[in-house]
């Protein structure tokens, strides 16, 4: 290998390429510990907006969306992971 050629560039994850959820994704897999901390605050803003916009019905609709992962995260802890 001559001085001149480059060393080709590291594959990166196709998802990265998302406009929002792939910087998000990335920073969490490559960036400081404490972003997850930062999209939590993110995350339960949100909700805290949605509901002063819509009501009770926002509050419903996020606990809906969290069944599955509550599901998942029972499935999880019953198999000893």
């Amino acid at each position: 290998m001559s001085s001149s050629e480059t060393a080709p560039a590291p594959r990166r994850n196709p998802f990265y390429a998302i406009p929002v959820f792939g910087w998000i994704a990335r920073d969490l897999n490559e960036g400081p510990e404490d972003t997850i901390y930062y999209l939590l605050v993110a995350l339960v803003t949100l909700v805290v907006l949605a509901v002063m916009k819509w009501g009770i019905v926002a509050l419903t609709m996020a606990a809906l969306a969290m069944v599955p992962v509550v599901m998942i995260i029972l499935l999880l802890i019953t198999v000893g992971k």
